[in-house]
């Protein structure tokens, strides 16, 4: 008789059960579209439970099967000390193992390292016994609306606001530089604010420390940014529909861009700079009085996200794609 194998559940397959889970279907029902054992999910739900938001996250419980995995006795597959030091300088700046891998090798291809043998290095603290590197790794925690409750969609009045739906597909797809998507980031502690701004193609980003959220300081900070580009990077700036962006058509007189907006409570429509407003945040948490943060504070971390390699660009960094942009666009 054939001994049936058991297989750790994947990335994916963790990311399914927390789509499913959040939908509502049972452990059941879960086991049976994935195609695993009733056990296997129940087990896993039950261990990567969230205390505080009675969610599931995969992405701990991702982490948790990797950390299980290096202390399972396994020999330490990292001892260069260059290629240490370098993945512990990373770490530091924010970099996940993935992107440690992918960039390392791009510039040392006879030595490569995988982002697996990164997260067993960091896990295994014989070889770094001065420094805890796991308080380096991204942790991800994200609130969810109660089951069954949905946001009322309010009708905008943002004057001459026209829909995302009409964007032409071309930007979607990347391949013509010099369109953005802006956002903003608050501060509870204070009236003060960030403006975020984000070139799709090279996914640059530029922050500008504004007194308070309003639409004429918002208006002012993206145009402080972008006014040095040459106008072919300068095409076109997806909004959200906040009020702070009510004075876009004076934006668009500045700067000969064109404005479209999201749809209601649809912030996925411009997702890239809503990943970027995530990593902005590891380095200005929620509780940060953006009152006391400096311009010259917001152009440090916006340098070190724009030197930070994407696997997106093939782990070259947003200020390497911008640069062969702009001298495309001269």
């Amino acid at each position: 008789m054939h001994k049936q194998t058991y297989k750790h559940l994947s990335c994916e397959e963790r990311d399914k059960i927390a789509i499913l889970r959040a939908q509502g279907f049972k452990t059941s029902e879960i086991a049976r579209i994935i195609g695993r054992d009733k056990s296997t999910i129940s087990r896993e739900l039950l261990r990567n439970k969230s205390p505080v938001y009675d969610c599931y996250l995969p992405h701990k419980a991702d982490r948790r099967a990797k950390e299980r995995k290096c202390k399972s006795g396994q020999r330490p597959r990292l001892k260069n000390r260059e290629l240490m030091a370098y993945v512990v300088r990373k770490l530091k700046m924010g970099w996940s193992p993935e992107l440690i891998s992918g960039r390392w090798s791009k510039e040392h291809p006879s030595v490569s390292i995988s982002g697996e043998a990164i997260y067993q290095f960091i896990y295994n603290k014989k070889q770094h016994k001065e420094e805890d590197l796991t308080v380096y790794l991204p942790r991800f925690h994200r609130k969810r609306l109660p089951r069954g409750h949905s946001r009322k969609h309010r009708k905008s009045h943002i004057p001459q606001r026209i829909s995302i739906e009409q964007r032409p597909q071309y930007i979607e797809r990347r391949g013509q530089p010099g369109h953005w998507e802006s956002d903003t980031i608050v501060s509870r502690q204070s009236l003060a604010a960030v403006a975020v701004m984000l070139e799709r193609t090279s996914r640059v980003i530029h922050l500008k420390k504004i007194k308070q959220k309003s639409s004429a300081l918002f208006s002012l900070a993206i145009e402080d940014r972008l006014k040095s580009y040459p106008s072919r990077l300068r095409r076109t700036i997806t909004y959200d529909n906040g009020s702070e962006n009510v004075e876009h058509r004076k934006t668009n007189k500045k700067l000969g861009t064109q404005s479209y907006f999201c749809n209601p409570y649809h912030s996925w429509e411009k997702g890239s700079v809503e990943n970027a407003v995530g990593l902005v945040r590891r380095f200005l948490p929620k509780k940060t009085d953006f009152a006391k943060i400096t311009q010259h504070h917001l152009n440090r971390i916006e340098y070190l996200i724009n030197d930070r390699p994407k696997k997106c660009l093939d782990f070259q960094t947003p200020l390497e794609v911008l640069s062969h942009c702009v001298a495309l666009a001269h």
